[in-house]
C-alpha cells in the first residue's frame, strides 16, 4: 500500500497517518468513504485485515454470524454475545471498534477484559486494522501507545482490565466487555459502571463471552436478555456455526478433554461457578457413561445390572405428572466403593397412582432395594401405594401405623444436611455418577436464597434422589444397615456440622428393637458403634 510521503507519518510508522493532514479525496475515495461510514461490514471485509496464525496478514473474511453481529451491534444499543471458543467474537468486535472510532467524531470506546495484557492484546490486534487500511479513510493519530489510540477526530479507544476505577471519570460511549464470564468482582463493576453508560441516548454496551458458569454477572445478563426482563439483546454462535467444525471434529475434540468440558466451551452449556453446590473442578471431571438398557420407553436407563448378594437404594422423587417437574428415582449400590449411580428414571407425565408400580419393579429386581420416596405433596399417594397396596416391605418407614410417616418429609434441616453430604460425596469422589441428565441437572443446581435449587430453566429432580441419598447416608440408620462409620467416608469438619443437625431416620417399632437412650426429641437415638469403613 502506497503512502503519501514520510511527513504524514506518525512517528516514523508508514502505516499511520499523523494528526494535522488534511486529504484530498478522489472521486472515488468518496464515494469508499461514504460506503464504509454507512456499514461497518463493507468497511471490515473491504480493507480491515487480521493476522491469521497459518497465513499472517490476511484480508477479513466475515463468516455470515460474524456479519450479523456487526448488523445488530450497529442496530442496537446493547447487545450481549453468547459464543464458543475461537469462534471469533473478539476480533469481530476489534473490526466494529475500529469502524465505530474512526467515523463517530468525539466518542470515546472503552475495551476492558478481565486481564489488563487481554485488553492490551487487542488493542493491538485493533492497531493491526489501522495500519492496514487507506490514508484516506484513516482520521489520523495523535497518540498511539498500547493503552490507548488517540484519533484526530477526537475519538479514541482506551484498553484497560476490568475494575471500578478503569474507566472512572470518563465519558464512555461504546463500552466494550470481553470474556465477562471470568471477570472477577464483575458483579461490584457492572453496578457501577451501567447507570453512567446507559444514561446517555446513543451510548453502547457491548458484553461477550464463553460461559463460565451460573449466577454470574455475565450468564445474569444472557438470561435476562433471553427472557426479554433487560434492555439486551442477545445472540448465540455455538461451535457448528464455525466453518470447518462438523461432528468429526465434536468427536475428537470430546475424545481430547470430556463432554462437561465441551458442552461448556463449544457447547455454550453453562456450568459450575461458586454459586453451584458443587464446585467447578468436580463438575469438569463427572463422566457420563453408556447406558445398557434402554427400558420404559427411554425413562428408565440401565448402566449396571445388579449384582448377586450386593446392596442398593432407591431414592425416589414425585411430582404431579403433568408435563412440568419429573417422576424420578435413582438406583445406587451401596456395596461398591465409591458408591455408584447403576440406574435412573425420568419421567413427567406418570400418574402418582402408577408410579408406585414402576418402582416396585425395578426395586424387586436390585435386589429388593431399600426404596427412600420425598413424602411431600404427592408422595405420600406413592408411599401408600407401595408400602400398602403392593405390600413392598423395604421401603423406608417413621411409623408403621401411620400412612402419612412412611419416607421421608423434604424440609430445610434435611435438605440442608443431603446437600452437605452430597457436596462431601462428590467432590471426594464417593459417589460415581454415570447418567448425563444428572449430571446436567447437578451442573444447574445452584444457590437461592439458603437453600439450593434448579437454575432458571433447568431441573433438579434427579439432583434431589442425591440430597435424599445424602441424608440416608448421614444417618444412624443407614450406619446400621452397612457396618459403615459415615465419620469415615467423609470429612470430620462437615461431619461435625452434619451430626449437629441431624434427626436420623427412624425404625418400625414391632416391639423388639431394643432403643438405646430415647429422648422426647430424638426418640430413634442409638449407641454408635465404631466401624470401619
Amino acid at each position: 500500500m502506497s503512502r503519501q510521503n514520510q511527513n504524514e507519518n506518525y512517528l516514523g510508522n508508514p502505516n499511520i497517518k499523523k494528526d494535522g493532514i488534511v486529504s484530498n479525496f478522489t472521486d472515488h475515495e468518496v464515494i469508499e468513504y461514504a460506503k464504509c461510514m454507512k456499514d461497518p461490514v463493507y468497511f471490515v471485509e473491504k480493507y480491515a485485515k487480521i493476522i491469521s496464525l497459518d497465513k499472517g496478514l490476511v484480508p477479513f473474511e466475515l463468516y455470515p454470524y460474524q456479519r450479523k453481529m456487526f448488523k445488530k451491534f450497529k442496530d442496537n444499543r446493547f447487545n450481549v454475545v453468547l459464543a464458543c471458543r475461537q469462534s471469533g467474537k473478539s476480533i469481530s468486535a476489534c473490526g466494529y471498534l475500529l469502524w465505530s472510532a474512526i467515523f463517530s467524531p468525539e466518542k470515546t470506546v472503552a475495551v476492558l477484559a478481565n486481564k489488563g495484557a487481554t485488553a492490551r492484546e487487542m488493542l493491538a490486534r485493533i492497531t493491526i486494522m489501522l495500519e492496514n487500511i487507506p490514508f484516506f479513510l484513516q482520521p489520523g493519530v495523535k497518540a498511539l501507545n498500547k493503552s490507548n489510540i488517540d484519533f484526530s477526530n477526537n475519538s479514541r479507544i482506551i484498553a484497560a482490565a476490568t475494575s471500578g476505577q478503569s474507566i472512572r471519570g470518563l465519558s464512555v460511549n461504546l463500552l466494550y466487555l470481553d470474556e465477562f464470564a471470568f471477570v472477577e468482582r464483575a458483579s461490584e463493576f457492572y453496578t457501577s459502571t451501567y447507570p453512567v453508560i446507559s444514561s446517555g441516548t446513543d451510548t453502547k454496551i457491548i458484553v461477550t463471552s464463553t460461559a463460565n458458569g451460573i449466577g454470574n454477572t455475565f450468564h445474569k445478563i444472557w438470561e435476562g436478555a433471553n427472557q426479554q426482563t433487560n434492555e439486551f439483546k442477545p445472540m448465540r454462535v455455538d461451535w457448528g456455526d464455525v466453518p470447518g467444525r462438523d461432528d468429526k471434529w465434536k468427536a475428537t475434540t470430546i475424545a481430547n478433554t470430556s463432554q462437561l468440558q465441551f458442552d461448556q466451551e463449544f457447547g455454550n452449556t453453562f456450568f459450575g461457578t461458586g454459586d453451584t453446590l458443587i464446585n467447578a473442578e468436580t463438575l469438569l471431571s463427572l463422566r457420563a457413561s453408556h447406558h445398557q438398557h434402554y427400558l420404559e420407553g427411554g425413562d428408565v436407563l440401565i448402566y449396571e445390572e445388579a449384582y448377586k448378594n450386593h446392596d442398593y437404594v432407591m431414592t425416589v422423587d414425585v411430582s404431579k405428572g403433568r408435563g412440568q417437574d419429573y417422576s424420578t428415582f435413582n438406583l445406587i449400590d451401596i456395596s461398591v466403593r465409591p458408591f455408584k449411580q447403576v440406574a435412573v428414571y425420568r419421567n413427567n407425565t406418570i400418574s402418582p397412582l402408577l408410579f408406585p408400580n414402576i418402582i416396585y419393579k425395578y426395586a424387586k429386581s436390585y435386589n429388593d432395594a431399600y426404596v427412600i420416596i420425598e413424602a411431600n405433596d404427592q408422595g405420600g399417594i406413592v408411599c401408600t401405594g407401595l408400602y400398602y397396596d403392593l405390600e413392598y416391605e423395604n421401603v423406608h418407614v417413621r411409623s408403621a401405623l401411620k400412612a402419612d410417616q412412611i419416607g421421608v418429609e423434604m424440609n430445610r434441616k434435611v435438605k440442608r444436611i443431603g446437600c452437605s453430604a452430597l457436596k462431601d460425596l462428590l467432590e471426594n469422589k464417593k459417589l460415581d455418577i454415570t447418567d448425563e441428565n444428572t449430571i446436567l441437572e447437578i451442573s444447574t443446581f445452584v444457590s437461592k436464597g439458603v437453600s439450593f435449587e434448579a437454575s432458571t430453566g433447568n431441573h433438579d429432580d434427579l439432583v434431589m434422589n442425591l440430597v435424599m441419598f445424602g441424608y440416608f447416608i448421614s444417618t444412624q440408620y443407614f450406619s446400621d444397615m452397612t457396618d459403615i462409620n459415615i465419620k469415615q467416608l467423609m470429612f470430620k469438619h462437615k461431619m461435625k456440622q452434619i451430626e449437629d443437625d441431624i434427626v436420623p431416620f427412624g425404625h418400625i417399632d414391632d416391639g423388639e428393637y431394643h432403643i438405646e437412650g430415647p429422648t422426647e426429641e430424638r426418640p430413634w437415638a442409638l449407641d454408635h458403634k465404631d466401624q470401619n469403613f
